[in-house]
């Protein structure tokens, strides 16, 4: 009888700056927004996997491009929100739903956290304290509004940053020094951002990959977790940003900030 190996998480890079997840126990793998199929093939090949679900976070095609590719090769069942339209996907999930894998052993809970887009979702693994948030939390950042409002992303980074400050934070892009750049200048005094900036920068220089990250760093470092600060209300205020100490409005005007940061 073959001895059961512990869940692994492993970051398949694709296109510019996409990681694409691949959660196996060195014999049975899930993919999380698989959008690019071939260095999924190529992984699952190279370490001898067999495929046994995929798991998508949003309609986006950097994140569902592959899953054609990937059912042709092997079909399996494909988990992703309720509310977006999104090809083939055969289980559709609401807030709290339950992904419940006995190969590779992965449990996992839905989280609801529209923003980015109008129904994207997040995945948590309590037991392991692994998040899947696709492009909602970032490390050092936050996506873009391209479908939700300010209220919406708001309400869904609070529920990632309830979350324990142990979970590792797997988002969907190398966004991070660019990220921690812009929070440099949304909160100048915050030394642990800069000190957090100088390392990740330290590792890029090294080719490493700085994420995963963690809702504890997320939370002191963060500005999109840390938009009620004074410091950041009176940086957006100074700046002609903002008008007052609305958080709402000040997370909006935050947001937009980013938009245009150089």
């Amino acid at each position: 009888m073959s001895v059961k190996q512990p869940l692994q998480v492993t970051a398949i890079p694709a296109f510019a700056d996409n990681y694409l997840w691949l959660i196996h126990d060195q014999q049975h793998a899930v993919v999380v927004d698989p959008g690019d199929a071939a260095p999924i093939l190529a992984a699952l090949a190279s370490r001898k996997l067999r495929l046994v679900a995929i798991l998508l976070t949003h309609h986006h095609a950097d994140h569902v491009g592959g899953v054609a590719a990937l059912l042709a090769d092997t079909p399996v069942p494909v988990y992703g929100p309720a509310n977006e339209q999104i090809q083939h996907v055969s289980i559709r999930l609401h807030e709290n739903a339950t992904v419940d894998l006995p190969e590779p052993g992965l449990q996992l809970r839905v989280i609801e956290v529209p923003g980015h887009t109008a129904g994207h979702i997040a995945y948590y693994c309590a037991e392991h304290e692994w998040l899947f948030c696709g492009d909602t939390l970032f490390a050092g950042g936050c996506g873009r509004l391209f479908e939700g409002t300010a209220a919406q992303m708001t309400s869904s980074l609070g529920k990632l940053a309830a979350l324990p400050d142990a979970t590792k934070v797997y988002c969907a892009h190398e966004y991070t020094i660019s990220n921690l750049r812009f929070a440099c200048a949304a909160e100048p005094d915050n030394a642990l951002l800069t000190e957090r900036l100088a390392f990740e920068q330290g590792r890029r220089a090294k080719g490493e990959a700085t994420v995963p990250s963690s809702i504890g760093v997320e939370k002191l470092t963060n500005p999109f977790l840390r938009y009620r600060e004074p410091s950041i209300l009176q940086q957006l205020n100074s700046s002609g940003r903002l008008h007052g100490h609305d958080p709402i409005a000040a997370f909006a005007a935050l947001r937009e900030w980013k938009n245009n940061f150089r």
